[in-house]
């Protein structure tokens, strides 16, 4: 039996450190490239930096995925621009560490240009 919950144990581990190797990512579903990718903890205007400086070419196409950075699991406020000025919020977005979230045209509130 201990043998057993030693395996089990040891499987657990591996799986949770094979989960924080990987990054966490956004995925921009919506219909335009974001320039910008600023996130708070939910509730806050403690906006950090613009995580699409993470990319080679500084934005996120639709249908692209960004690697974030400096950011734990969590609930986050997201403020998102684009190209053309406008601006706009995603409000709690459920981020944990090494997944992909997403982003979608009907998340955005808020909108201003």
């Amino acid at each position: 039996m201990r043998r057993i919950f030693l395996s089990l144990m040891m499987d657990l581990l591996a799986t949770q450190a094979m989960a924080a190797d990987k990054p966490t990512r956004v995925w921009n579903l919506t219909s335009q490239t974001i320039t910008n990718l600023q996130m708070a903890p939910a509730g806050t205007t403690a906006f950090g930096e613009n995580q699409c400086l993470n990319d080679k070419d500084k934005s996120v196409e639709h249908d692209e995925r960004l690697k974030v950075t400096n950011v734990e699991t969590g609930s986050y406020d997201i403020k998102v621009g684009y190209e053309d000025g406008k601006t706009c919020l995603v409000k709690g977005v459920a981020v944990e560490t090494g997944k992909v979230f997403s982003i979608e045209d009907k998340d955005l509130k808020d909108c201003k240009k």
